[in-house]
């Protein structure tokens, strides 16, 4: 499908540089030697290309995926779930996939898609039965991470069909990609590092005020999240951009209450609308929607996905997205006039733990991290407020009208 705009070369140009010489590497870039494995499809090759060009002239290696892209008439993932029988459905290339983790230092992922709900129709429980079978790259992933030997960052690529699922011409999707990446500055790395330093702060804020407890109230929402023993909170640092989100991944087993999401969940190739979700002592008790409720279940019922994972707000005086982006990578992002909050179910991040009990199944289990094989953002931009529950026993406001009020 061919796009009724483009950026310009200036554009891609600096987009590239962002995302190689400060998104990968947390912050800091990558470095000559380096390898990264780079990831897009044919939708994406003008950004693909210019990011190919500015890892070689870093003196990295690079280890290329470029697949077809996902057409409506034309859609291999969809084949694949079609075609494809159970002991194919469950295969996992462990030796290669071993080898993969073990080389590369850096994953850079393009996100990029020409039809939005490619994979409707196709029966979920596939889905999530091959996702599970893959479970093994995210665990080597993740402990080669944690050893502070591997990084990631996403970045967005806009479509014509990415723009008419959000309602905007793809000179508007990308206006909004322009901006929330700095890209209309005329060094956009510095500008990110200025903004990565204003969330570094509140970061640090936090982290001060010893929180036992969260609760997030609002017209959609009434709902307390316990955040643990050890934990702290991270923000900015390359890993998506843009990133403008605060976060942690508390104990799931103090999450009680409701909430409801007025942002729809892009997910396995479909679109679920108007979730809610109840839980009780840290497990969903009841999970609706208003559209695709089937899919919404389905997801939930894969192990550890039932529970919380993450939970995050953005200050929206530091994101320029003011529009619904229909990607959850801009959307868990967006600024507006209430900033977003969101929960995350599934898998919570190990970097978020700072206690001495290692990490292992058992580990995780007894300090209350999740784990699972996905890890779903759920998003509102509806107003919240936030009240943190300290240590010591006293309440205090730490977000409200989006924005922190530490």
């Amino acid at each position: 499908m061919k796009n009724t705009y483009m950026p310009s070369e200036e554009i891609l140009e600096k987009y590239a540089k962002v995302l190689v010489n400060f998104a990968l590497g947390g912050g800091k870039g990558i470095k000559k030697g380096d390898v990264v494995w780079l990831r897009g499809n044919e939708s994406c090759k003008p950004l693909y290309v210019e990011v190919y060009r500015e890892i070689l002239r870093k003196g990295a290696h690079i280890i290329p995926t470029y697949s077809p892209s996902e057409l409506p008439d034309l859609n291999l993932q969809k084949d694949f779930y079609q075609l494809a029988r159970e002991h194919q459905i469950n295969f996992f290339p462990e030796h290669y996939m071993k080898g993969l983790i073990k080389q590369v230092d850096h994953m850079l992922m393009i996100l990029c898609e020409e039809d939005m709900r490619g994979l409707s129709g196709i029966n979920s429980k596939k889905i999530m039965a091959h996702n599970h079978a893959n479970k093994p790259f995210m665990n080597w992933r993740r402990e080669k991470e944690n050893l502070g030997k591997f990084s990631w960052t996403l970045a967005l690529y806009g479509t014509e069909a990415m723009a008419r699922e959000a309602g905007l011409s793809t000179k508007e999707y990308w206006d909004q990609i322009i901006k929330a990446c700095f890209l209309d500055q005329a060094d956009p790395i510095k500008k990110w590092k200025e903004v990565s330093k204003e969330i570094d702060i509140n970061v640090a804020k936090l982290n001060k005020l010893q929180i036992e407890t969260l609760q997030m109230q609002g017209p959609d929402a009434d709902i307390t999240v316990k955040i643990g023993k050890d934990r702290k909170w991270e923000g900015g640092g390359g890993a998506n951009i843009p990133s403008f989100e605060i976060f942690t991944s508390p104990d799931w087993r103090g999450t009680n209450g409701w909430v409801r999401f007025n942002q729809p969940l892009y997910h396995y190739g479909d679109v679920i609308k108007g979730i809610y979700l109840e839980f009780k002592d840290g497990i969903i008790c009841k999970a609706t929607a208003e559209h695709n409720q089937k899919l919404l279940r389905d997801m939930i019922a894969v192990e550890g996905a039932n529970k919380v994972g993450e939970f995050s707000m953005t200050d929206k005086r530091y994101s320029r997205i003011t529009k619904f982006m229909a990607e959850t990578l801009y959307d868990e992002n967006i600024g507006g006039p209430n900033g977003n909050s969101h929960l995350a179910v599934g898998m919570a991040f190990d970097e978020c733990y700072i206690g001495k009990i290692k990490l292992t199944k058992s580990g995780r289990e007894q300090v209350g991290l999740n784990d699972s094989s996905v890890h779903t953002d759920i998003i509102t931009t509806a107003p919240r407020t936030i009240t943190a529950t300290l240590q010591d026993g006293t309440k205090k406001i730490i977000y409200k009208n989006g924005q922190f009020t530490i």
